[in-house]
């Protein structure tokens, strides 16, 4: 039987980034409008990082029982190495979507956002199908694809959505920075997976684009970041605060373009993570500033 700090490390904490950043920037987006509101946020980070954990579990599971994860060289996992029953970690994906649906529920009918409801709908459907079903997407390189989706688009979108009733340029373009930064998340765990995801027949897009074009692949998107920031600061220049995290970045990017392979990857995705919770936050009090500035 799996322990608790198992079970912890099976939720992949080095990927919640990827659910707290939209959320951050979606709220920032919200105050921007005059139209903040701390208690949808909380709702909004509670959908988030529920259907984060759902969807680690979920692949924990599906992975594990086509035999993918026996050879990882990754983090914990449950069902591969044997520490936990595929139904007990299967049950966990579901609980987890489960709370992500209470939790969107709550928020939907605070908010009367009811368009939320099927795009949420679609949200876990889509979390199950990244690895799980017939034909899961995340064989066929479409992960990526995904991540920008649901926790670029739709996670900053939903959260500025559900405060303001409205969309804002500043939020499209905060959610196009957060979606390259948490799919990044994705592509540096595909490139350390790149043996082992051929060896089983997973072809993500790591093993669709090789090794050194999955490399340009994430220098891409910490690129992407980078210019939505300034593009950000068009609407508000204080948002240039968040270059104060490109540091960050950059040291990510330094260990991958260096060729870093297997387990030396692995601090990659903490530091990629790092980096986009440090740009959401900084350009969240950037925001702040400016808007108590300009009243």
């Amino acid at each position: 039987m799996a322990s608790l700090n198992q079970w912890v490390a099976g939720a992949r904490p080095r990927t919640l980034p990827a659910a707290i950043a939209p959320v951050i920037l979606g709220t920032a987006a919200a105050h921007l409008l005059g139209r903040a509101d701390l208690a949808l946020a909380i709702l909004a980070l509670l959908v988030a990082l529920s259907l984060q954990v759902g969807v680690n579990y979920a692949n924990d599971y599906s992975d594990g029982i086509r035999g993918t994860d026996e050879a990882r060289v990754g983090p914990v996992r449950l069902v591969g190495q044997r520490l936990a029953a595929p139904s007990n970690v299967k049950a966990a994906a579901m609980l987890s979507f489960a709370a992500a649906a209470m939790a969107g529920l709550a928020l939907v009918g605070l908010s009367e956002a009811w368009i939320m409801l099927p795009l949420g709908a679609l949200s876990v459907l889509a979390a199950w199908r990244y690895t799980g079903g017939d034909n899961p997407y995340g064989y066929r390189g479409l992960g990526e694809v995904y991540v920008f989706v649901f926790f670029g688009l739709m996670a900053t979108l939903g959260t500025l959505y559900t405060q303001a009733d409205a969309v804002s340029w500043f939020g499209l373009i905060g959610a196009i920075g957060v979606g390259a930064l948490a799919s990044a998340i994705l592509v540096a765990n595909n490139l350390r997976d790149i043996p082992t995801d051929i060896e089983h027949g997973k072809r993500t897009l790591a093993v669709r684009l090789g090794d050194a074009r999955t490399r340009t692949l994430y220098v891409a998107l910490f690129t992407a970041s980078v210019v939505a920031l300034g593009a950000m600061a068009w609407f508000e220049p204080w948002a240039l605060l968040g270059l104060l995290a490109v540091p960050l970045g950059l040291k990510a990017v330094r260990t991958v373009r260096a060729g870093t392979t297997g387990r030396e990857l692995i601090p990659v995705l903490a530091a990629t993570g790092l980096y986009e919770v440090a740009y959401a936050v900084l350009i969240a009090l950037g925001v702040v500033i400016g808007v108590a500035i300009a009243t």
